[in-house]
């Protein structure tokens, strides 16, 4: 698409732009596909006036590259309306429909000051919706990255809740562990533990494994660094939880926790945590 051409779009846009953008909006409010439940029609409006408005000073500069300093305005408002909607609930669909139902207000504007010239008004409509579709794939490219940064982010925070560090005792801090543990959950682990340690001064921090459903050769090296990182803090490390066939997985496998102080049960590495720091429990007299 010429510059000659994306100015001619520019000119239609400047001399019809309020009829259009009337249009536009009564076309969208009409839509059965339109969300009223996640949009507001006064956003819908502010929304469709900014882009109309931006989208006819973009093409206003020859420039028919989105990529150009002169789009980027474009690219803005329409970033924003994708990101919204995504985190509004709106399909891909119902977020790129913002740009192409412009289209049919646009060829009804276009087919009046061309008249009977098919020619022209051919290659108007065309050029105008080559300019719309790559606008269209833009907003569902920005919709996709969205959803992309709100799964990343909810995974996050779903490994943060996944690894909680609680303390049991002064000084005794424990971090139960249910599920895989891969690479991406020991480094959250590590990083959640080890702030505890510091937060607390804790000298004895128990790792609970009962909930892991297998323990390999990867899951001890990740076991391994977690405690080695412990340790450089200053506190060391309790393996409660191993239960006889994760025993025989780890002999079978040839690995190698004997530098680690192990237990079967939790109830059993909280006993010796407050060995270790000099406590005990005792049962108390029955009352009279």
């Amino acid at each position: 698409m010429s510059s000659d051409r994306t100015s001619s779009i520019a000119r239609v846009l400047e001399r019809h732009e309020k009829d259009l953008l009337a249009g536009w909006i009564d076309g969208q409010l009409q839509s059965v596909g339109l969300r009223r439940d996640l949009i507001d029609e006064t956003v819908l409006r502010e929304q469709s006036r900014q882009f109309l408005r931006l989208l006819r000073d973009a093409t206003a500069t020859g420039s028919d590259d989105l990529r150009d300093a002169a789009w980027e305005p474009v690219r803005e408002v329409l970033g924003a309306v994708s990101e919204s909607r995504a985190r509004l609930g709106f399909t891909p669909t119902e977020t790129a429909m913002f740009v192409f139902s412009l289209k049919e207000p646009l060829f009804a504007v276009l087919r009046q000051p061309l008249g009977i010239d098919t020619r022209a008004l051919d290659e108007h409509t065309w050029n105008a919706t080559v300019l719309l579709d790559r606008l269209g794939l833009y907003t569902t490219e920005v919709y996709q990255k969205s959803r992309e940064d709100v799964i990343v982010r909810q995974q996050q925070e779903m490994l943060e809740l996944s690894t909680p560090v609680v303390q049991l005792w002064d000084g005794v801090l424990g971090l139960p562990l249910i599920g895989t543990l891969d690479s991406a959950r020991t480094q959250v682990v590590m990083e959640s533990l080890l702030q505890r340690i510091v937060d607390t001064g804790a000298r004895i921090a128990i790792i609970d494994i009962t909930g892991v459903p297998t323990v390999d050769t990867l899951v001890a090296q990740h076991l391994l660094k977690t405690v080695a990182a412990a340790r450089l803090m200053g506190a060391d490390c309790i393996i409660s939880g191993i239960r006889p066939q994760i025993a025989q997985t780890v002999v079978h496998l040839g690995l190698d926790l004997t530098t680690v102080v192990t237990k079967a049960t939790l109830a059993d590495a909280f006993a010796v945590a407050l060995q270790r720091v000099g406590l005990s429990v005792v049962r108390s007299a029955a009352p009279r």
